[in-house]
């Protein structure tokens, strides 16, 4: 019999690559979006259901979940919508503040709390959920998608003392640089020029690692090896440039680290 999975974000990127992925392994797959009508590669797939789905709507998000655990069981919610917020904390409004808390961290944790009654009642199923090295680590200019990374991040964890005891797991998955277009479609920028100092040798130096950065299919990979290994831990760091990153972390101490990640994404700011 095969298992479904339900994937948030599932429009481009690693939400798409993931969703052939686990098609391709036989599994059925619901992937949603918000605007599902504008779909024209999934939507040919076999054993593909496409639903709408905002994860900052708290309605739709119950109505969607609803529907889904209708249509018969799901085994793997995998939450991976999300966007980055870039720029200097002075720079951005509240609403962009709002909104990046609402999709990054509190869609994940509407999403999950959707699901968990029905995972705790039939005492099993799997969340795996989109971090980054962005939870991990930090760069310049990324406070507030930061924020939103490391609070899954310490979340997942906490969650899975209580979700352990009934029989259901939850895991992170957090990728490094993605080859995808993600600093036209999933990055919003935005500076003053008192930052020019900081943003102009960070946005170089950001498009030199993502062009560096790990396929979409690689990170998918990780994603099925999270889904179906039978390991009941917390973490997979995906991608050769975020093992190497936090292996470098953990080496040289936070302070350490910091220097290095000035040093090298910072090159012209003053010291």
């Amino acid at each position: 019999m095969s298992k479904t999975i339900f994937i948030t974000g599932a429009s481009s990127g690693l939400g798409k690559a993931t969703a052939k992925l686990f098609h391709e392994k036989g599994w059925h797959v619901i992937a949603t979006m918000r605007n599902p009508e504008k779909e024209t590669e999934l939507n040919q797939l076999d054993n593909v259901t496409l639903l709408p789905l905002d994860v900052t709507n708290l309605e739709h998000i119950q109505d969607t979940v609803s529907k889904s655990i209708k249509m018969g069981d799901v085994d793997v919610v995998f939450n991976n919508a999300g966007y980055g917020l870039i720029g200097p904390l002075e720079a951005l409004s509240d609403e962009q503040i709002t909104k990046q808390l609402n999709t990054n961290l509190l869609g994940v944790i509407r999403v999950t709390k959707a699901f968990i009654p029905y995972f705790r009642n039939k005492k099993a199923g799997m969340f795996i959920n989109t971090t980054s090295l962005g939870g991990l680590v930090t760069f310049p200019l990324g406070s507030i998608y930061h924020a939103t990374k490391w609070a899954l991040e310490g979340w997942s964890e906490s969650m899975s003392f209580e979700l352990n005891a009934h029989g259901v797991y939850i895991k992170t998955v957090a990728p490094g640089g993605i080859k995808t277009d993600f600093m036209s479609r999933s990055m919003e920028f935005t500076s003053i020029p008192e930052y020019d100092i900081i943003s102009i040798p960070m946005m170089s130096n950001s498009e030199t690692m993502l062009a560096a950065g790990a396929m979409s299919e690689d990170i998918a990979a990780v994603v099925y090896e999270a889904a179906t290994d039978g390991e009941n831990k917390v973490r997979y760091i995906a991608g050769e440039d975020a093992k190497a990153l936090y292996a470098k972390r953990l080496e040289i101490g936070n302070e350490g680290f910091r220097a290095f990640m000035k040093d090298s994404f910072l090159t012209k700011m003053n010291s």
